[in-house]
């Protein structure tokens, strides 16, 4: 029995999910500035819900990133905090692929378009397909103004998803089927990827894990001299 915790604090949404014998448990809230006070409350009402204890997990699925840069470090401390005491693997999802597995999830597309705003008038970004029920990534995600993006970009997509969408609405013309209404990540959709990769031995431990800051790779690349 494959047993499962994921947790998010990485946009302005926070969330966590057990996935216990093909059966999921979450908690999901809006709370911009509560992730810290609501987090570890949601973890310990699903290992109540499940009647397990956090000994019993396998892996524990973390937020990676794009996001707020406290918001991933929340995340990572976390989810490193409960690892070491608990001995267990560590699996790093892309928000950006939770955002567009929450769109298969919801609406059964197979192309999707994720953005989320990443403030200072640009956007986390990435393309993503199906494959064997799994939204995988096409090309690297990137950080860039939305025109920069629109000007640049050459595949269509079937649904949007995410903050950008609402904050940048012209992005919609690069997708066929409108974009879905929820615009933040949730855990259970990092679930599908961190179990795949679990299976796969990819988890690492709590001191090997990296959170993912696509601004931070940009400034570094323009630094001169580099």
């Amino acid at each position: 029995m494959t047993r499962l915790l994921a947790i998010d604090t990485a946009t302005e949404a926070c969330s966590a999910a057990l996935w216990q014998q093909g059966e999921v448990l979450c908690r999901y809230q809006v709370a911009p500035r509560g992730h810290t006070d609501l987090i570890l409350p949601m973890v310990n009402e699903l290992l109540a819900d499940a009647g397990i204890s956090l000994g019993q997990l396998d892996g524990l699925a973390f937020g990676r990133g794009p996001g707020s840069f406290t918001g991933v470090r929340i995340t990572l401390g976390i989810a490193q905090g409960l690892a070491f005491g608990a001995d267990l693997p560590l699996l790093g999802v892309s928000n950006l692929q939770a955002l567009a597995q929450g769109a298969h999830r919801t609406s059964g597309c197979e192309r999707v378009l994720a953005a989320i705003d990443a403030r200072m008038g640009e956007i986390y970004v990435g393309g993503f397909h199906l494959h064997q029920g799994v939204m995988v990534g096409e090309g690297e995600e990137q950080v860039l103004a939305p025109a920069d993006y629109l000007a640049s970009a050459t595949s269509s997509w079937e649904r949007g998803a995410g903050s950008g969408f609402v904050t940048y609405p012209e992005l919609a013309g690069r997708v066929g089927q409108g974009c879905e209404s929820v615009p933040f990540p949730e855990a259970r959709d990092m679930l599908p990827q961190a179990l795949r990769a679990l299976q796969a031995g990819e988890g690492v431990g709590a001191a090997e894990a990296r959170p993912v800051y696509l601004r931070d790779k940009v400034t570094w690349q323009k630094l001169p001299g580099r």
